[in-house]
């Protein structure tokens, strides 16, 4: 572009320079040919100045052309970036044009909007609700308050065509003040305990509109619910926890409440767990709730839990089984500690009624028992049994062992048998010359017609009245009534003539079952004559050197078999009934 305007300007030069002596122009003939004056007169006079002029306009016009192209590049460089302002500009301005178009718009529509009437008023059918749950947390359930708390996000949905628009946007976010100025569903919790909405740091709630008069409300909230449990089967139940939505004050014949995508209605965020239960199964239904008020849609979910028995099995189970276990060493104590196996047993009592009291703690004060309660029922009668069976050891075989001591009114008056104290003091006289004396061994034996008593030398102050006390030491030997009546026992020629006397005229043996009922009974005659047979059996271990060994009972060595195998046999069938239950759920079982 800049070389044709050099090269234009260099043309006109020489077109100039070329019309020397212009006045005329050169006819055929060589004669110049004169123009009209009105030509001449417009023609220019070509001087040398003037052809100067034009020369140095031209280099001017080069030089200008130069500059002009060095600002046109500047002009570009400018221009590219106040276009992209340019372009920014435009788009702010539509976007605050279209903000006030909403406006208007949201204006206009509420001009005749009345908030009172339903989305259907007039047309003769039910609003419909659709509604959706995503749950962020659940927990904690409690069995004392029988409740239950989650966190979620609570989505409604309905129609309104009352709130219909065109425009270039689909859907638009609207501020939570128009809550207050269009219709929204009076949905409630039928077994709300306590909910609210979270407000930090502003009030959780969303509020979206589209073109067709559709409505998206959503809340976060916090909701606490009753929950009905039957604990018969705890620590090892399971539990059903309800949730219902339903409308406050209109029948279902004006609102309708449905779930929104059944099969994903109610959706948990990835990850959630409880600490007390496993969540096994969800369901959730629509069904009509009949009131005083009239029928009313309503919207059903039940929570399906199985409580963790970790806690319990730690905490209550194994201490308790334990502890039981802690209470049979009694069985191996000797007999006679009975300081010891009274102190033992009394603590393992005591023991299970502090770990009773504090397992109920966090439990309702139901009118039925627990399978919990059934276990520390079962140890504490496991715990009394044996101090109960320490009991009958010590009533029927520590009677009789030569260290009770007899009382004053045992005296035995030894003149009314025929006996005279120089009888008696004869006797003791003729025992200490036949062999050492041994409080233990050496008895006198009087014969009465049919019975032997056996007696142990007297202390020096009762020698002279005739009153010998009896000792727990005699044992009545039945004699041959045929035999001739002996009065003192050195006419014995030997301890063998003795043994052999006492084993000819033993007594009958009586059946375990009587002596049983005979202790039971409290027969003073049966006690006597336990008490006689084990002084006689001393007796004879002490004639013949050996020391006097109490014996293990019959009835521990009997407990020691038979107390663990029945509370093994116990816990077999605890763990068979209650761990082995499956609790099937069903919508006719579950308490709303």
């Amino acid at each position: 572009m800049i070389m044709q305007r050099i090269l234009a300007s260099c043309l006109i030069c020489l077109s100039l320079l070329g019309r020397q002596g212009g006045e005329g122009i050169t006819t055929a003939g060589g004669s110049p040919e004169q123009l009209p004056s009105p030509v001449a007169s417009k023609m220019p006079l070509i001087t040398s100045e003037f052809k100067a002029s034009r020369i140095y306009e031209s280099f001017r016009a080069l030089s200008t052309v130069q500059g002009k192209s060095r600002l046109s590049r500047r002009y570009v460089n400018d221009t590219s970036a106040y276009g992209a302002l340019r372009k920014a500009r435009p788009r702010t301005a539509s976007a605050d044009m279209l903000s006030r178009n909403i406006s208007s718009i949201l204006e206009n529509l509420l001009k005749r909007y009345e908030q009172s009437q339903l989305p259907t008023h007039g047309q003769g059918l039910p609003t419909v609700v659709r509604t959706n749950i995503l749950i962020r947390s659940m927990g904690p359930v409690s069995e004392l308050d029988m409740d239950y708390s989650m966190d979620c996000y609570f989505r409604q949905y309905w129609r309104d065509k009352r709130l219909s628009f065109q425009g270039p946007i689909k859907s638009l976010s609207l501020s939570i003040k128009m809550l207050d100025k269009i219709w929204r569903p009076d949905t409630y919790f039928y077994n709300g305990k306590h909910s609210h909405i979270h407000t930090i740091t502003v009030p959780n709630k969303l509020l979206r509109l589209d073109q067709d008069g559709g409505i998206l409300y959503s809340m976060r909230l916090t909701i606490k619910a009753t929950c009905p449990m039957e604990l018969k089967n705890f620590p090892m139940d399971r539990q059903s926890c309800p949730l219902i939505i339903g409308s406050y004050g209109y029948t279902n014949q004006q609102l309708v409440y449905e779930w929104q995508n059944h099969d994903d209605a109610v959706s948990f965020v990835p990850g959630m767990t409880l600490n007390q239960f496993d969540l096994i199964s969800m369901m959730h239904r629509n069904f009509t709730s009949t009131r005083r008020e009239g029928d009313f849609s309503v919207l059903h979910v039940a929570f399906n839990l199985k409580r963790h028995t970790g806690y319990f099995l730690i905490q209550v189970y194994v201490p308790c089984i334990l502890i039981v276990v802690l209470s049979w060493v009694s069985f191996w104590i000797h007999r006679e500690a009975t300081s010891d196996r009274v102190g033992l047993c009394v603590t393992a009592v005591l023991t299970l009624s502090t770990i009773s009291l504090d397992s109920r703690t966090d439990l309702p004060k139901v009118k039925y028992a627990t399978a919990l309660d059934w276990f520390l029922l079962m140890s504490f009668l496991y715990c009394i049994a044996t101090l109960l069976e320490f009991a009958g050891v010590h009533y029927f075989t520590k009677l009789g062992s030569g260290e009770i001591p007899r009382i004053d009114d045992e005296w035995e008056d030894i003149g009314a048998l025929g006996y005279s104290t120089g009888e008696i003091a004869d006797a003791a006289e003729a025992s200490d010359d036949s062999e050492p004396a041994n409080s233990d061994s050496d008895v006198f034996v009087f014969a009465d017609h049919d019975a032997l008593h056996c007696e142990l030398p007297l202390p020096a102050d009762l020698n002279g009245g005739g009153y010998p006390k009896r000792n727990t030491f005699s044992c009545p030997i039945y004699n041959n009534q045929q035999q001739e009546a002996a009065h003192i026992f050195p006419r014995l020629s030997s301890h063998a003539s003795t043994m052999e006397r006492t084993t000819q005229t033993e007594p009958p043996a009586v059946s375990r079952m009587r002596q049983m009922w005979l202790c039971l009974k409290g027969d003073d005659k049966f006690r006597r004559q336990r008490e006689r047979d084990a002084a006689a059996e001393k007796s004879v271990q002490g004639r013949q050197g050996a020391g006097y060994v109490n014996s293990i009972s019959l009835i521990d060595r009997v407990a020691r078999v038979a107390f663990p195998m029945t509370f093994a046999l116990f816990n077999l069938l605890y763990w068979l009934a209650y761990g082995m239950y499956k609790k099937e759920f069903s919508w006719s079982m579950i308490k709303a």
